[in-house]
């Protein structure tokens, strides 16, 4: 079988799970099937240090290796990126390896390396949730969506933050190898081969604007203060001293979404804090927090962040309450 070259761009301050998280991927993928050879490149060759202090080697620097000898291209985010926009050598061996490259791709904050170097023009791409805003800000020719794990949009793939680069990496072998390989590369990995859900699963702070008056105000802290709370449109407004019809607009005009869109969101943060701090029954979680019933509940995880709440408990729960037994089953 012809080796790809897949090639990981790394700098000073990258994040070193962007690379070493993909790069085992295509190793495992390289042991059981062949097809890959790995390589990484930074500004110049030999040590380049991660953001977290940890020394890498690339073997190669811009000058050494020959942009036209890449099939996939794999850039690393972290928090040097946005110095690394500024080289014009480094986003210029990008733009000319990216035009012949059989695939571009990008982990986290990556992708703003790919939009420095002009192979993003309407595209549709992903990030990190954290990055968003910049991203549309600096780049209003990207069409950005942060919910996905991964976005493919043509030849270019990207992907969210750090350990979305491995669901990523797999994607591609799967594109190359075949969904056995993938599954294979999947189980000895401990990886899901599709994870489920989007990254609204693991961001659940940041996602509202700040109130602007004390009315609005008021009716935001009675939310947070007790998310179970009866919070109609009526019980709010009593909060905020301002009439129901009032609160309903000016509640959106400063939050972007409706009250009760916004209380949704509150109760759906709470019951993630729940299921994943605590051994409650699904049941009583939901009742706390506002939803009623456990059908209820599971309706709204799944709208919002597409598992069951058992299957969020199963994977985001703390090592202590982890160590405790499982005290109830939810049927999804």
């Amino acid at each position: 079988m012809t080796e790809r070259s897949v090639v990981f761009m790394i700098y000073e301050g990258f994040q070193p799970l962007d690379l070493v998280g993909p790069h085992e991927v295509f190793q495992h993928a390289r042991r059981l099937a062949g097809g890959y050879r790995c390589q990484v490149v930074a500004p110049r060759s030999g040590a380049v240090q991660a953001a977290s202090g940890l020394p890498v080697h690339a073997e190669y620097g811009v000058d050494d290796l020959d942009p036209e000898s890449v099939d996939t291209l794999v850039l690393a985010g972290g928090k040097g990126v946005d110095r690394a926009c500024l080289d014009a050598g480094l986003t210029g061996w990008i733009r000319e390896a990216g035009a012949s490259a059989r695939r571009v791709t990008s982990v986290c904050s990556g992708v703003f390396l790919l939009a420095a170097a002009g192979l993003l023009d309407g595209r549709r791409v992903t990030t990190h949730w954290a990055r968003e805003q910049q991203l549309i800000r600096e780049h209003p020719e990207v069409d950005v969506d942060c919910e996905p794990i991964f976005i493919r949009d043509g030849r270019v793939w990207t992907s969210a933050g750090v350990t979305a680069g491995m669901d990523l990496a797999l994607a591609l072998v799967e594109d190359d190898l075949g969904r056995g390989i993938a599954r294979a590369v999947a189980r000895e990995m401990v990886m899901f081969l599709r994870r489920p859900g989007g990254q609204s699963q693991f961001s659940v702070a940041l996602w509202s604007k700040e109130p602007a008056t004390d009315p609005v105000r008021a009716a935001v802290s009675a939310i947070h203060a007790d998310p179970g709370a009866r919070h109609g449109i009526v019980e709010l407004a009593q909060n905020a001293r301002l009439s129901p019809r009032h609160l309903q607009r000016r509640f959106t005009a400063e939050l972007g979404m409706p009250p009760a869109s916004y209380v949704e969101r509150v109760r759906v943060e709470a019951a993630q804090r729940a299921l994943a701090e605590g051994l409650d029954p699904v049941e009583a979680i939901a009742r706390r927090c506002g939803f009623g019933t456990a059908e209820t509940l599971r309706r709204t995880f799944h709208r919002h962040l597409g598992v069951a709440p058992s299957d969020y408990r199963a994977r985001f729960r703390s090592t202590t309450s982890a160590a405790e037994p499982q005290q109830e089953q939810e049927h999804s």
